[in-house]
């Protein structure tokens, strides 16, 4: 969703929110002339790791790309094999021609597919530019099995369900983004990302427990047992350790429970005190402060040793804290006193005090560590603290008490519990000797007060890779995307019968973390020859790299004890007719064909879960079994295989997808 080819994604997006898309044909957004410069064909540069060969590089429009696939990140001639399974860098360096000079500053972009979906068989019959151009229509019929610029929208609902959208899918005309949903043991609490955003991390206070998400399955792989109550999450700079603030009412059980990012365990269970806690780190990751807000104290933890030092009286009701980096101090917020101290980075002691007002909530700093916001609601106000100085700078007026402060990097974005909008303040204006104004924004019909309950997580996150953000309505169920400029929200993402109450989003684009270094690290599904489609809109260039991805017997063996290979080479079908699924099933090591297995099944549905169903399939030749079921209405459907007999419930074998066209006949079928 950064962008499209001569169509940006925001308007494509938007347009379908707005108004609709009677039919989103492939050829919607199409890659231009100029973008295949100098390309003939697919002009594939081979970077196949098993040959140790050296990476693909090509000469577009004065600059040179070079690409590299390999398990860590290189660009050396040297062996780099990739496996099944593995976790693999994919980079680009773009450097200037003539020059030889890094360029930085760019976005490109790049998808990752098999070039082949089994022997013999090209990946839907299209060569790898032809599928770019079915990608940027954002179809979910036909989609890459890796995309590296897209990003996801989580939405943690009031059940136990976190709802995942893709903002890039527009299925048949339909603005219906609903990607997956991951099912928790509890209602989440809290949560939070890891900086690659490769796991997330959602407290469970009836559980008990932490559930760890993978996001690139978008399924739980954990769940570890932590104190009574868990509730706020936090994830320290370095990464090494999650910390997880126990609520229990008692003593001898409120603290916060220190778990390894890496292996999962419980690496610390330290009492603090009693009352809600809210933690933060210094920013070299060698102090961390607790509040007790009900001991009316924080505590102060070395996290080497991951021992409590001492406490620190703050006064009645400490609610909130942060650390700047900018001032190097932490700022622990008194709700009952109205006050703001100032702790040093050792933990030391107060050093400092900013009188406020009584009422004193939930505090955020910008992202450089200037300006702390703290919202006020009895006072209906917004302080905003100079940390250059530890000085009040501006009293914001927000009306309907403000609770809750959400940052990008150009905005401060603050909810009020008796207001259906927002409050936006530019951040640019906090330096200018006066009150900045304030922008109000309609978010849904109705104020977050009547909703039935409210998440302490971000009911506001920032679009990856654009200038804007969505936002939960969490009293009429709805996410709203906002571009930063405009008046209004751009549209909204349905909540698909679940009540959402925090967003947060997880990029998958690339990153230049190097000067003219562009790079994701992505895990590699499965073996296989891989298309690598990079693409570049200003210069225009398009070209695509190629890389192989070798067996992996001992995962193969450990995961799955059947391997499926789809028979089908047309992905599309007409609606109101019936799609024949045919597959080959065979031993993942051998490569056996599997006979004479009986109780073969197929689940499919329409996308996002319409219409689900299961057909038996039968056994047509040797190994090689099929299905015929009926499509009645245009869509994309999906496709999934199980054998219980060799325990293989859905999901575990590779699923399919089709996409049905409209025809006369299904023109006036509508509905799930």
């Amino acid at each position: 969703m950064r962008y499209l080819i001569g169509v940006t994604a925001v308007g494509l997006i938007a347009s379908a929110l707005m108004f609709g898309v009677p039919e989103l044909a492939y050829g919607t957004a199409q890659v231009t002339e100029e973008q295949q410069t100098g390309d003939d064909g697919d002009a594939v540069v081979s970077t196949d790791p098993s040959a140790s060969d050296t990476p693909g590089e090509v000469s577009r429009q004065g600059l040179i790309v070079a690409f590299s696939a390999a398990p860590r990140l290189t660009f050396l001639d040297e062996p780099r094999s990739i496996y099944a399974g593995d976790l693999a860098n994919i980079a680009f360096r773009i450097t200037d021609e003539s020059s030889g000079e890094p360029v930085v500053g760019l976005n490109p972009g790049a998808w990752i597919d098999l070039a082949k979906a089994s022997e013999g068989e090209e990946r839907g019959a299209f060569s790898c530019k032809e599928r770019v151009s079915l990608y940027l229509g954002g179809s979910t019929g036909i989609r890459p099995m890796i995309d590296l610029n897209s990003y996801y929208i989580l939405a943690m609902n009031r059940d136990s369900t976190i709802t995942v959208i893709d903002p890039n899918i527009l299925i048949a005309g339909i603005g219906d983004m609903f990607l997956t949903r991951i099912d928790l043991r509890r209602p989440g609490g809290d949560w939070a990302q890891t900086k690659d955003q490769k796991r997330l991390f959602v407290s469970m206070p009836l559980a008990n427990a932490l559930a760890v998400v993978d996001t690139e399955s978008f399924k739980v792989i954990e769940n570890v047992d932590t104190g009574s109550q868990p509730l706020r999450v936090a994830i320290q700079g370095d990464g090494k350790y999650v910390w997880v603030g126990n609520d229990a009412n008692g003593q001898a059980e409120g603290g916060v429970t220190v778990i390894d990012a890496e292996t999962l365990r419980v690496a610390a269970e330290i009492k603090t005190g009693r009352g809600h806690h809210e933690i933060a780190f210094d920013d070299d990751d060698r102090i961390a402060l607790v509040t007790n807000r009900k001991d009316g104290n924080v505590s102060v933890i070395d996290i080497q040793s991951l021992r409590k030092l001492k406490n620190i009286k703050i006064g009645a009701q400490p609610i909130a804290v942060a650390y700047s980096s900018l001032s190097k101090a932490f700022y622990v917020a008194d709700g009952e006193n109205g006050e703001i101290s100032v702790i040093d980075k050792e933990g030391e002691g107060v050093t400092a005090r900013v009188s406020l007002k009584p009422g004193l909530g939930p505090m955020r700093l910008t992202q450089d560590g200037r300006w702390l916001f703290v919202t006020n609601s009895a006072a209906d106000l917004v302080h905003v603290i100079d940390t250059a100085g530890n000085t009040l700078a501006h009293d914001i007026s927000v009306k309907g008490k403000p609770y809750q402060v959400s940052m990008t990097r150009a905005f401060a974005y603050v909810r009020a519990l008796e207001s259906e909008r927002i409050s936006m303040v530019n951040l640019a204006e906090l330096n200018r000797g006066k009150v900045p104004p304030v922008v109000l924004i309609p978010i849904g019909a109705e104020p977050p007060i009547r909703a039935k309950d409210l998440s302490i997580a971000d009911s506001v996150a920032e679009a990856a890779g654009e200038a804007g953000m969505v936002a939960v309505s969490p009293a009429d169920d709805n996410l709203y995307f906002y571009m930063e400029g405009m008046n209004a929200p751009l549209g909204n993402f349905h909540s698909y019968g679940h009540s959402p109450r925090a967003v947060a989003v997880t990029d998958r684009s690339l990153v230049e973390n190097d000067p003219g270094i562009y790079s994701s690290r992505v895990q590699i599904p499965r073996p296989g020859k891989y298309d690598v489609a990079f693409i570049l809109d200003s210069p225009p260039i398009l070209h695509c790299f190629s890389f192989t991805a070798l067996p992996n017997p001992a995962l193969e063996r450990a995961s799955k004890p059947l391997a499926i290979e789809y028979l089908i080479k047309d992905r599309t079908v007409n609606a109101g007719s019936n799609a024949v699924i045919k597959f080959r099933l065979t031993d993942p090591i051998s490569k056996e064909v599997q006979e004479g297995i009986e109780d073969v099944r197929i689940l499919f549905y329409r996308a996002p879960g319409h219409g689900r169903t299961e057909v038996s399939a039968q056994e047509v030749e040797p190994g090689i079994y099929q299905a015929s079921m009926p499509i009645d209405k245009p869509g994309a459907y999906y496709f999934y295989v199980g054998v219980n007999s060799r325990n293989m419930p859905y999901g575990d074998l590779n699923y399919f997808t089709l996409r049905a066209l409209k025809t006369d006949a299904a023109e006036g079928q509508t509905g799930g």
